[in-house]
């Protein structure tokens, strides 16, 4: 399995006296894997001890590990030691792009009417695709030939086998990030060399200058994104990661075919935690979502296409796989100067998941929502009377509903809270059409649901810890860093969703009164119907 592990020349050197003893501990036998890691673990550490600048520290696919295993320890510095020439190599001499069209150019890929352009943005200078040149509506810009683009096909060589893999244990983006790593060990010798050098250079960045909150330091996304639904997205999507990491091996196990290329240890024993979930962050942030293709082509790694290509939730271009030429192609919406910066469309994707996945948040997105969720509860002398109207209508007794800016409250969700306020099968019988102008309850009735509604927005926009004017401070700030930008402007879209609802409860019959008494007491839990 290891047969491209050579045997080291060991000079004699004091600093290296050990790791030369190390591997003359065998002098029959060919040096083992760990008797190898064991050696450049050592040499590694009379390096960094002799010249600790020369290893500066790089984020995204090439990030070192860190572990309190010996064994790990060791990969780490010979992880370090395999990924030094190209660090000094990124840190040293040129600042142009590694991924250039020339290069592209000549691996097939047709000219291309856009480039890389650095732009200063957010106190640093951040690699965007533009426009080369003026471009019209309609114009074709990329056209990537599907040779050029990481797929799970082309990883697997076998669509059957790419479909398996991602059916039950690994998320495609897994299985693309595992990938990717180990072509990352292979150094110059991978074909991906200079395009994992870029999404090094790149960081996972997005067009903001800011990281995805999965690689935030410790204590970040808690502070600069109270009171956000997102910091339990984090959560979430950090126990996902963590639990495909375990389920790595398995991977390894079922696609030999795929890893007999790679002379290194499985991958929980190859890659810590960290690095795999820095890997996998830079990987989401890069990833191209193919419509109309099969499974094992739906996501791509695509050159020239995000992190540098910028996304908008209102731009009609998309990133699309012509199946006569085999190409992923772009065409654009609008007309461009050149220079400009060319976007394409991200999908429906609110700025919470914008932020999640890519690192930006856009202001002009019109699929922001903010969900809240009503609760009957089975204590309720009403419940299974109520549970039933609730099924006639595909509902149930916890039902969610989402908020958005500019649009009126959901039209159920006023029925549902009446319903859940009925006191009586007659007020049930009234109430239980779900129609948009059901009947108000009795008026003191009514004054209970929009209390009752009135609270809860009240309660979300209490657990921030920022105003919208501090908020509008940060956007405008220029000491303010690419992640307190972005934070400040996910909060302020938040909170203008929760405060347009409860302006609209207001301007309800009875809403004024009922939105000033939420104001005067302790709500608690008086209410018949929960409401978060």
């Amino acid at each position: 399995m290891h047969q491209s592990l050579q045997r080291p020349t060991v000079k004699r050197v004091m600093t290296t006296s050990r790791a030369a003893t190390t591997l003359r501990q065998r002098p029959n036998k060919r040096p083992s894997w760990k008797h190898g890691c064991r050696a450049f673990s050592l040499l590694g550490t009379a390096i960094l001890m002799l010249a600790p600048t020369y290893l500066p520290g790089h984020e995204g696919l090439s990030l070192p590990m860190t572990s309190s295993s010996p064994n790990m320890q060791q990969h780490n510095v010979y992880f370090l030691l395999c990924r030094s020439t190209v660090c000094l190599s990124m840190h040293c001499g040129s600042t142009g792009h590694l991924l250039s069209s020339s290069s592209l150019q000549s691996q097939g890929m047709p000219e291309p009417k856009v480039k890389i352009k650095a732009m200063y943005r957010a106190n640093q200078n951040i690699d965007i695709t533009v426009a080369s040149q003026d471009l019209r509506a309609g114009d074709t810009v990329l056209r990537i030939p599907e040779h050029l683009i990481i797929t799970l096909k082309g990883v697997f060589e076998d669509e059957a086998m790419a479909e398996l893999l991602t059916t039950d244990k690994l998320s495609e983006l897994a299985c693309v990030t595992l990938y990717m790593m180990y072509e990352k060990m292979n150094g110059k010798k991978s074909r991906w060399h200079h395009y994992i050098k870029e999404l090094d250079r790149q960081r996972g960045r997005g067009q903001m200058g800011a990281k995805s909150p999965l690689l935030w330091e410790e204590g970040q996304v808690e502070s600069l994104l109270a009171g956000s639904p997102v910091v339990n997205m984090v959560k979430d999507r950090l126990k996902g990661i963590e639990k495909e990491y375990q389920e790595l091996d398995t991977v390894w196990f079922m696609a030999g075919s795929l890893f007999r290329n790679y002379p290194y240890d499985i991958p929980t024993e190859a890659f810590s935690l960290q690095l795999f979930t820095q890997a996998f962050a830079t990987v989401q942030a890069s990833i191209v979502h193919l419509q109309d293709v099969t499974l094992s082509k739906r996501f791509a790694l695509v050159p020239l296409g995000p992190p540098l290509l910028s996304y908008s939730s209102t731009s009609k271009a998309m990133l699309k796989y012509d199946s006569s030429s085999r190409e992923v192609r772009l065409t654009v919406d609008r007309d461009y100067q050149a220079g400009e910066p060319v976007f394409a469309w991200c999908g429906p994707q609110p700025n919470s998941r914008l932020l999640l996945n890519y690192g930006i948040v856009d202001e002009q997105n019109p699929n922001d929502k903010m969900t809240i969720t009503a609760t009957i509860p089975n204590t309720d002398p009403l419940f299974p009377q109520k549970r039933y109207l609730l099924q006639q209508h595909n509902m149930s007794s916890q039902q969610s509903f989402q908020l958005q800016r500019h649009h009126d409250l959901p039209p159920k969700l006023l029925p549902y809270l009446r319903l859940g306020h009925c006191t009586s099968s007659d007020e049930l019988k009234q109430h239980g059409a779900f129609s948009q102008n059901s009947a108000a309850l009795p008026p003191q009735q009514e004054a209970q649901v929009l209390q009752n509604l009135a609270s809860c927005l009240q309660q979300r926009l209490q657990r921030y810890r920022t105003s919208q004017e501090e908020d509008d401070a940060v956007v405008v700030d220029p000491r303010a860093g690419p992640r307190e930008k972005v934070a400040a402007r996910l909060l302020r879209i938040e909170k203008s969703i929760l405060s347009g609802a409860l302006e609209k409860v207001a301007n309800l019959p009875g809403g004024t009164e009922a939105v000033q008494a939420t104001c005067q007491k302790d709500q608690g839990s008086i209410f018949p119907v929960k409401v978060v």
